[in-house]
């Protein structure tokens, strides 16, 4: 073990993913994590499904057990919040008054979730996001204790409809406030709306679009009202409009920020020493030559990777392809590649019981994405061709009498 100190801010999958290749590409060092959870480093993706309708906690789904950490010598800080950052001196400040110098620091900072500035919502009780295991346990609490179960969920996004899928399956009566036209309006196209939003209301939720929350009032239950005048009773509301990228410490210390922290193929920041990796970063995808930011469990584990290798003197580019996956009810979507700019797309639907399609996304000729529902031979052939820049066949693609192989859909 040297001297050279690498600390990692954030013990999320990105933090916690980088720490264990920076052992596996060869570090030396000591490795520090600071996260301000003090719970031991879960998964995040099931806090919307199944750790909301399970209480087995995060026991089952840990990145990695506590052994794990003491074996490969990874020092894990819980419960502790970075205040600042000295990029002249390295060191950072921190939560309990202690000092952290440093010779490489890793940013893992990822996000928060935003909250809207509604009137009145400072005052009510049993208002939670979800982006925490507290969360999870806040709002199945307040579920348990409420008489009527009656949940309103502001924002129609992924995480909001996650959410709604579960609470429903606990028994709650549920309704969805969308401020768009539709739900999903911002990612995905209007037959994926409609799909949602049809599964949804047959399974009991109410979905209201065209809803932009403005105020809340709290009584014995909430009163949430809407620009339109509409008003809506609720004993819980969760906050489900999207997320606060964390660039506060990286902005004070004078790195360069764009729609997160921006940073190089190497995940390396604007300064020599600090890398940056997950949610926190504006990262360039040479698949779509555009500078992107993801909140995706993909890209934090495919960056942490890149910049353990850097940093430890090896090569390493960023070149992945972005895929997504989300779980309601008995439906599973999955998602790969980015479809911002397509012009055209082609919906297919296989002939089965359950629900069974997939809509392919194009930049005229060129694919760019697919979304697949309860199809993985669609998200595996799309996958495929995404990185391979394979031309596509679309008339055979869009005639579900031809088999949905890639030999019938190469050019």
């Amino acid at each position: 073990m040297t001297d050279t100190v690498c600390v990692i801010i954030g013990a999320s999958h990105a933090g916690v993913n980088c720490a264990f290749a920076l052992r596996k590409e060869g570090w030396q060092g000591q490795i520090i994590l600071y996260d301000a959870d003090p719970e031991l480093p879960y998964h995040r993706p099931p806090l919307s499904k199944t750790y909301l309708t399970n209480t087995e906690g995060t026991q089952k789904n840990l990145l990695k057990s506590e052994e794990s950490y003491e074996r490969s010598e990874i020092q894990l800080n819980l419960g502790i919040k970075v205040t600042s950052l000295d990029s002249g001196e390295r060191k950072i400040a921190l939560s309990d008054g202690k000092v952290q110098a440093y010779d490489k620091l890793i940013l893992a900072t990822g996000a928060r979730p935003l909250i809207p500035p509604i009137t009145g919502l400072d005052n009510a009780k049993n208002i939670f996001p979800l982006r925490t295991m507290a969360d999870v346990e806040g709002i199945r609490k307040a579920l348990g204790e409420s008489p009527k179960k009656n949940v309103v969920i502001i924002g129609g996004g992924y995480i909001g409809l996650e959410i709604a899928a579960s609470l429903n399956k606990l028994g709650a009566t549920v309704t969805v406030l969308e401020r768009e036209e539709r739900i999903l309006a911002r990612v995905t196209v209007s037959e994926m709306s409609e799909f949602f939003h049809s599964l949804h209301q047959k399974k009991g939720v109410d979905i209201l679009t065209k809803k932009n929350v403005t105020a809340v009032e709290t009584n014995t239950e909430h009163t949430i009202i809407c620009d339109d005048g509409s008003a809506y009773f609720a004993d819980i509301i969760i906050i489900g409009v999207g997320i606060r990228v964390n660039t506060e410490i990286a902005e004070k210390a004078g790195l360069v920020t764009e729609n997160g922290i921006k940073v190089d193929a190497m995940a390396k920041t604007s300064n020599e020493e600090i890398y940056a990796i997950g949610d926190c970063t504006f990262h360039h995808n040479p698949h779509y030559d555009r500078f992107v930011r993801l909140e995706s469990v993909q890209n934090a584990v495919d960056q942490a990777k890149v910049a353990a290798a850097a940093i430890c003197g090896k090569e390493g580019i960023y070149d992945s392809i972005p895929w997504f996956w989300s779980d309601q009810y008995d439906v599973k979507l999955q998602i790969v590649g980015l479809s911002e700019g397509h012009d055209n797309s082609i919906i297919r639907k296989e002939e089965k019981e359950q629900p069974c399609f997939s809509i392919w996304y194009f930049s005229g000729d060129r694919l760019l994405s697919v979304d697949a529902i309860n199809n993985a031979k669609a998200f595996v052939l799309g996958t495929k061709f995404i990185k391979t820049g394979q031309l596509i066949n679309k008339s055979n693609l869009a005639d579900t009498s031809v088999e949905l192989k890639p030999a019938h859909l190469m050019i």
